[in-house]
């Protein structure tokens, strides 16, 4: 088994190197010397962890990978494929200019926020449930993780300070791309954002993905091959903002990052890889949880194109 320790003795300096996200309040009062390692060997289908796995942690925009997953079983792919596009952006997350220079009428991916709130549109009441209490279900078994909640202080505080998110979703109204009423699914994307996890959550998350779908813990199937391949894909490509290429072409994992400090990664046929550490870079990744994820890139042989 790979020395976790060491790698986290060698990569936790790397926290005073960024700054954990001030613009949302809640978070800005995180503690910034933090570094939790864990990861899902499919092989030994077993955990290994260290540092802070067990720390919860705001999911923010790793959601998105959720709420896609289950928008595509809710509605199916050809549905969700139809109504959000796949193409890279070239702009910051939450830039207007990723809707405005796209004429097929639909945001550029599922990853940048205009095109993450369009997905959590399409989730429609199901069972008695609202579209949210279907995340969180869905979040808590595909993350085998029956703890994974909502945090009220931070969907406040997401609420409270989500006006660049509400011009997005007016626009996607007032083009007709979103027919449904806006303040729900606004109401429902905040809330998806500030689900509380652990790197360990996050690991589980990335080894289904990496199992093609199937839970490794029950061997049984929560997603289809096509969703898993298809995610996988789309975090390649789009999964770390602004420095997505980059980081394809150093270590070839597929990844999706959070504000909230964490970055789930899953290595096909090999394992899921979790990591937590507050402290952002100038794209709102995790500094230390990169330079984590590229040393086990190297160490453990996970570059899908070698």
């Amino acid at each position: 088994m790979i020395n976790l320790e060491k790698i986290r003795n060698k990569n936790l300096p790397l926290t005073k190197n960024g700054h954990v996200a001030s613009y949302i309040p809640a978070l800005a009062r995180v503690k910034a010397d933090q570094l939790g390692i864990v990861i899902y060997d499919l092989d030994s289908n077993q955990l290994q962890s260290v540092g802070q796995s067990q720390v919860r942690f705001a999911i923010e925009s790793i959601s998105k990978v959720i709420t896609l997953l289950y928008a595509i079983k809710q509605r199916g792919f050809e549905e969700v494929n139809s109504r959000v596009n796949t193409r890279q952006s070239g702009f910051a997350f939450n830039s207007i200019l990723n809707l405005e220079i796209e004429h097929e009428k639909k945001p550029l991916n599922p990853f940048i926020n205009a095109g993450a709130i369009m997905t959590t549109s399409l989730i429609k009441p199901q069972d008695n449930l609202t579209p949210f209490e279907q995340i969180l279900a869905f979040a808590q078994e595909i993350c085998h993780d029956p703890e994974l909640s909502l945090d009220e202080e931070i969907f406040y505080s997401e609420d409270e300070t989500g006006d660049v998110d509400r011009s997005l979703a007016y626009y996607l109204k007032a083009h007709m791309m979103i027919q449904d009423n806006v303040t729900d699914s606004l109401r429902t994307y905040f809330k998806q954002c500030s689900m509380k996890v652990t790197a360990t959550s996050l690991a589980n998350l990335g080894a289904v993905l990496a199992n093609d779908g199937i839970k490794p813990w029950d061997n049984e199937r929560i997603i289809s091959s096509q969703a898993a391949t298809f995610v996988k894909s789309l975090m390649m490509t789009t999964g770390l903002y602004n420095e997505s290429g980059v980081y394809s072409a150093r270590m070839g994992l597929p990844t999706k990052s959070g504000v909230g400090g964490g970055l789930m990664s899953a290595a096909p046929h090999k394992c899921g890889i979790g990591v937590f550490s507050p402290p952002l870079d100038k794209d709102g990744n995790s500094v230390a949880g990169l330079s984590v994820l590229n040393e086990l890139s190297d160490e453990l042989n996970l570059d899908i194109f070698k």
